[in-house]
């Protein structure tokens, strides 16, 4: 190098530079959750959606696998077909939709075509995929039920998507809101393209649609020429008996259920699906099946998921028959202990004249991970501060989840990854912050 050149600048990036997305406050907030739960190990976490460790096994895993490969031989693939199955890039749709349609069938009443299936890599990558293929122009919106699951919200800001909240009651969702708000685009020039919701046990409230609700969302759909999409991932890890699922109930092709196996069979695996029967037409008068349309995005995505993780799922639900309820019959009465638990201790240690006195509630579900508690204080990224470090409990303010603000004075809590012991104890230590919280914030 000659004694005069100047060494090349690093390149710096200004942020402003950057997609929007990635100085989104949502992003923020939960890399601030993740921090203090790092921060302070010692913990108890009432924070993480997860499944409880103590149902998994290492040896499942080789079991299902071998219980895949097994099947695929007996169904006369050769060595060759069998050994692509597992190493190779498999088709962008999937491999196992046929075992995917039985098990709806068999557990969700739901009866459609394998051709209507897209196996993705969670039900996070559905979320994109629908997101993708149905908003087609900015004025098209996607209206999704608040508070509102993080991931769908995340997904409609990096794909540009303009997102109408409608708020639900204590109660839960109303049809009479959504009519409202789909009313006030449509006066706007806006075309309500999608619905996005969790009828069942939701994340993060915890609420359940009624059966009568259910019917009255799918009319209002067809009035309104609105798609459903429905997310249901806590239903069989819930105790029986379920209300129907959307699109068991959908006569005209309404609904596209969004499914994922990370609750039901291991997160690891990141399987999920979408059922997806809706019929397109072309302007040469051709039909295909909107779950072609996902799939085309798909290749341009992740390509295919995982072989190796469709086997290992495709293992378990050979080994159950379809019947992933059965399967699954002793996790969901294990959460359905931990839920009761976690009430029961609540009432113990916030009993009812205490409740009254601080302005204080919460829900009652009776399934799913989740339960909202309305708090006598601002439930802030502060507030979980000063939680986990001076009573060693951690919890989700509920504000994370609305995306046009609110719930500042609601926190999330889920009783799946915990031991019952755990939730005693972590309930008793929630108890004595929010006593203190109060007296020191009586907002």
């Amino acid at each position: 190098m000659s004694m005069h050149a100047v060494a090349p600048a690093t390149a710096t990036i200004c942020m402003a530079d950057l997609h929007a997305s990635v100085r989104d406050p949502a992003l923020e907030t939960m890399n601030f959750l993740n921090e203090i739960t790092s921060r302070y190990p010692e913990a108890i976490s009432f924070a993480p959606g997860r499944p409880h460790d103590g149902f998994f096994d290492t040896e499942q895993i080789f079991a299902y696998i071998r219980r895949y490969l097994d099947h695929l031989a007996e169904s006369g693939r050769t060595p060759e077909q069998i050994r692509d199955a597992v190493f190779q890039y498999g088709p962008t749709a999937g491999r196992i939709r046929e075992l995917i349609c039985d098990y709806l069938r068999e557990d969700e009443g739901i009866d459609v075509p394998p051709e209507s299936v897209v196996v993705t890599v969670g039900c996070q990558e559905a979320m994109l995929l629908a997101l993708r293929v149905l908003i087609s122009g900015p004025d098209d919106v996607l209206l999704v039920s608040s508070p509102c699951y993080v991931g769908i919200t995340g997904v409609a800001k990096l794909l540009d998507v303009e997102l109408v909240a409608v708020e639900e009651g204590e109660e839960g969702f109303r049809c009479a809101d959504l009519d409202a708000a789909i009313r006030t685009e449509l006066a706007r020039g806006r075309r309500p393209r999608a619905f996005y919701v969790v009828p069942d046990h939701s994340n993060p409230a915890g609420t359940t649609m009624p059966a009568g609700t259910r019917r009255e969302l799918l009319e209002l759909a067809a009035r309104h020429d609105l798609l459903i999409l429905e997310d249901s991932p806590y239903r069989l890890v819930s105790p029986e008996p379920h209300l129907p699922t959307l699109k068991s109930l959908d006569r005209q092709a309404r609904v596209v259920h969004l499914g994922s196996f990370s609750k039901t069979a291991f997160p690891g695996a990141r399987v999920g699906f979408a059922v997806a029967d809706q019929p397109v037409t072309d302007s040469t008068g051709g039909v295909s099946l909107l779950a072609d349309e996902f799939a085309k995005i798909k290749s341009m995505v992740t390509v295919n998921t995982p072989t190796l993780s469709q086997a290992a799922v495709a293992g378990m639900l050979l080994a159950c028959d379809g019947r992933v309820s059965e399967l699954n019959a002793k996790a969901a009465g294990y959460y359905a202990d931990a839920m009761r638990t976690t009430l029961s201790q609540l009432d113990a240690c916030l009993p009812a004249d205490r409740r009254d006195a601080l302005g204080l509630r919460w829900n009652s579900p009776d399934g799913g991970f989740f339960l909202t508690v309305r708090v006598p204080f601002r439930a802030d990224n502060s507030a979980l501060k000063r939680s986990a470090e001076d009573y060693g409990v951690i919890w989700t303010p509920m504000s994370y989840f609305y995306p046009d603000g609110g719930g500042d004075y609601s926190i999330r809590l889920s009783v799946s990854y915990l031991s019952h012991e755990g939730i005693i104890e972590g309930i008793g230590r929630l108890a004595a912050f929010i006593e203190a919280e109060a007296a020191r914030d009586p907002s």
